[in-house]
């Protein structure tokens, strides 16, 4: 019988001392369950991390939603915090300028809130040419990306409505 087995590669004896010591990357490690961040759809993931450090995400086969396995996108989630080429400041080019400078990211938002501000008490109406009370700006859109999830969508669209923007789209429903 062990000799049919071995015939059929399969079995202790066909294992060198090196297989044997191989343990799985996430050997020791305690999942996280989580949801994939791309789309509304919300695959469960495992998420196992070691010293702070996400090590592996793998579709979790305890969801009824995806039964364990991730799209391409989902599979790569990691790299949304831990790619090295990921960039962590703003490429910004001012007008007419034919170069890209490097800004910190605490600037951008700052020029984002002060721009989105302005604009807003420039385009805002409080009250249409019939009399009515319309208090909205249509001098700002808002168009969200896949890598939004519902609630993220949700807030957005809170904010956005808070300041009277009426044009709010998101890509996932696209």
């Amino acid at each position: 019988m062990i000799q049919r087995i071995a015939t059929l590669g399969t079995g202790p004896r066909l294992l060198s001392r090196r297989s044997s010591a191989l343990r799985p990357r996430t050997d020791g490690l305690t999942p996280t369950v989580s949801v994939c961040p791309y789309c509304a759809v919300g695959c469960s993931q495992l998420v196992y991390t070691r010293d702070g450090r996400v090590v592996s995400i793998e579709g979790n086969p305890a969801s009824p939603i995806n039964r364990g396995t991730l799209c391409p996108k989902g599979s790569a989630t990691a790299q949304l915090v831990q790619n090295p080429l990921r960039w962590t400041t703003v490429r910004y080019r001012a007008p007419h300028a034919d170069v890209w400078e490097y800004r910190p990211l605490e600037w951008a938002m700052e020029r984002i809130a002060r721009r989105v501000k302005e604009t807003r008490d420039a385009t805002f109406v409080d009250v249409d040419a019939a009399g009515r009370r319309v208090q909205h700006s249509l001098g700002i859109a808002h168009l969200g990306g896949a890598t939004l999830d519902n609630e993220e969508n949700y807030l957005i669209r809170k904010l956005w409505a808070a300041l009277g923007v009426l044009q709010v789209e998101n890509q996932a429903r696209i």
